[in-house]
C-alpha cells in the first residue's frame, strides 16, 4: 500500500512542472505579428479584393484571403511590395453564397 502511494504521489509531483510550462510555451508561440501593409477589402459579392500600401522600409508579400460561405476559400496570388509601393491582390469564390469576409495575409 505504501509503494503504491508514493509511486502515485511521485507521478503527480512530476506532472507539475510540465503543467507549468505549458501556457507560457504556448503564449510565446501566439504572440501576433504586427503588420506592416495599410490595406483596405472590398467585394462584388462574388470577388474579394485586398488593396494594399507598404509604408514601411521593408519588402513586404502578401495575399487576399477570401472567406466564401457554403464553399472553399479562395486565396488570390501573392504580391511583393517595395517600400512606398502599392498593390492589390483578389480571389474569386467559386460558389456557395458568395463573399463572407475578405482579409489579407503577409508572408
Amino acid at each position: 500500500m505504501f509503494r503504491r502511494i508514493t509511486a502515485i504521489a511521485l507521478s503527480a509531483a512530476a506532472a507539475v512542472p510540465l503543467l507549468a510550462m505549458g501556457p507560457s510555451a504556448q503564449a510565446a508561440e501566439a504572440a501576433p505579428v504586427p503588420a506592416l501593409l495599410s490595406c483596405r477589402t472590398s467585394t462584388d459579392g462574388w470577388t474579394g479584393r485586398a488593396d494594399c500600401h507598404n509604408p514601411s522600409n521593408q519588402v513586404v508579400a502578401f495575399r487576399a484571403v477570401v472567406v466564401c460561405g457554403w464553399w472553399p476559400d479562395a486565396y488570390g496570388a501573392w504580391i511583393t511590395l517595395r517600400p512606398g509601393q502599392s498593390g492589390w491582390s483578389s480571389a474569386k469564390c467559386g460558389g456557395g453564397t458568395g463573399v463572407g469576409s475578405v482579409s489579407w495575409q503577409e508572408g
